[in-house]
């Protein structure tokens, strides 16, 4: 399915039945990476599964921006009247998510984010360094994102009043210490570290992060405000 919002067009896949689920995906990915999970969250959630904006089905753009791509889920939600939402990002889609419970918090009654960082200094050094090398070769924007997004402050992350679930692999390309920061700046979070997985082993065409959510969103996830 498609909706347009911002001037663009927003591809996303819409299954099951039940309280709304938006699930975002990392950089350079689609929608597809959560096909095994979605759907066995579909068993319980009406999971809308997006491709970010020059991802996948959605359009081409010539910059990006992790807050327009913020202000694109909050115009998506207001145009499926999807108010009182809860939202999963994964990577980049962490980031997305933590924007736009920062900036439309009316919008949304859980998040779960994993792998997410608030600026290119939560990254581990070798893997930023490979970010660069790979930059120099490919002049890829959606590296040069990773490279200079985001600027998200830890102080701002108190303004965050819903219930905040934080993941990570423990080889997580993410530093440890960045992703506790996360968990400890939000006051209504929870931390968990995930033994022996990477950044993303237990989130792509994976359903180990199936149990996770479902406990998290079962507690937490309010219902649909339409709008």
């Amino acid at each position: 399915m498609k909706a347009e919002v911002n001037g663009i067009t927003l591809w996303y896949e819409v299954r099951g039945q039940g309280k709304p689920l938006i699930l975002l995906h990392g950089n350079g990915e689609d929608h597809t990476i959560f096909d095994e999970l979605a759907a066995r969250l579909g068993e319980h959630y009406t999971v809308y599964a997006v491709d970010s904006r020059d991802h996948g089905r959605s359009s081409r753009m010539e910059k990006l921006s992790y807050e327009i791509m913020a202000s694109d889920v909050e115009a998506l939600i207001e145009s499926l009247g999807l108010r009182g939402a809860a939202l999963y990002g994964f990577s980049d889609g962490g980031i997305v998510g933590l924007l736009t419970a920062l900036e439309r918090p009316e919008l949304l009654s859980a998040l779960a984010v994993s792998g997410a960082n608030l600026n290119p200094g939560g990254l581990k050094t070798l893997f930023h360094w490979m970010m660069r090398l790979e930059y120099l070769r490919k002049r890829d924007k959606k590296i040069k994102l990773m490279l200079r997004e985001p600027d998200i402050s830890p102080e701002s992350l108190g303004n965050i009043q819903i219930p905040v679930l934080v993941l990570a692999g423990e080889k997580d390309l993410i530093r440890e210490e960045h992703t506790r920061l996360i968990a400890e700046s939000i006051p209504h979070s929870t931390l968990q570290i995930l033994p022996g997985e990477s950044h993303g082993s237990y989130v792509v065409h994976s359903e180990r992060l199936y149990p996770l959510l479902k406990e998290f969103l079962d507690i937490h996830s309010g219902k649909v405000r339409l709008s």
